[in-house]
């Protein structure tokens, strides 16, 4: 194969993206990498180290995916009406890209400083929807940790087939985010975090 001009680091992690959304990320290898790009294994190297290299890069590049996703989306929102804007629209974006956002699920060693923020970016954005609650300390993460759990959990089942009963899961969704909202309201995040329970 011959050296495929304009190769670069983007362009390699945005065919690694394409080809998990596709195939899953199971199917990431390099060899399949450098097939997909037109060009041999070894010409990887001039823009990656390894393919862990690729994975922790894809990891970033999810988390900056879903940070932008989850900005927009809260743009104007609060209350309730971000809560389910951003929930919505974290279950679309895991839905469109399956791949990079499982890849997305990756934690970041303690030494790498910029998947954390990337993470943490992430993160601020579900503090700010969840600012209007009055949620402080132990019960703001105890409602962040909630919120992922069910996005996370959610569109996971719903990714794998889970989901076989002929109901309607947007209408499963809307009721499962209704649910905690419920709960942040009734105060009992805050009574279970004071209590230590």
């Amino acid at each position: 194969m011959a050296h495929r001009p304009g190769l670069t680091t983007d362009t390699v992690v945005r065919a690694a993206a394409d080809l998990v959304d596709a195939e899953g990320p199971e199917a990431l290898s390099l060899a399949r990498l450098a097939g997909k790009l037109g060009v041999r294994t070894p010409s990887l190297y001039n823009h990656i180290t390894s393919l862990d290299d690729v994975r922790r890069r894809l990891a970033l590049y999810g988390a900056r995916e879903l940070e932008a996703r989850l900005a927009r989306s809260a743009i104007g929102k609060s209350g309730d009406e971000g809560v389910f804007a951003l929930t919505q629209a974290y279950r679309d974006f895991a839905r469109e890209h399956p791949g990079v956002y499982a890849m997305g699920q990756r934690a970041a060693t303690p030494d790498d400083r910029e998947l954390t923020a990337a993470q943490e970016d992430v993160l601020a954005i579900m503090r700010a929807v969840l600012a209007p609650y009055g949620l402080e300390g132990a019960a703001e993460v105890h409602a962040l940790r909630a919120l992922r759990s069910l996005a996370h959990g959610f569109v996971s089942l719903e990714l794998a087939g889970g989901f076989g009963i002929p109901l309607d899961v947007d209408e499963s969704f809307r009721v499962l985010v209704g649910l905690f909202l419920d709960g942040l309201r009734s105060g009992r995040v805050r009574e279970v975090a004071s209590s230590g329970r």
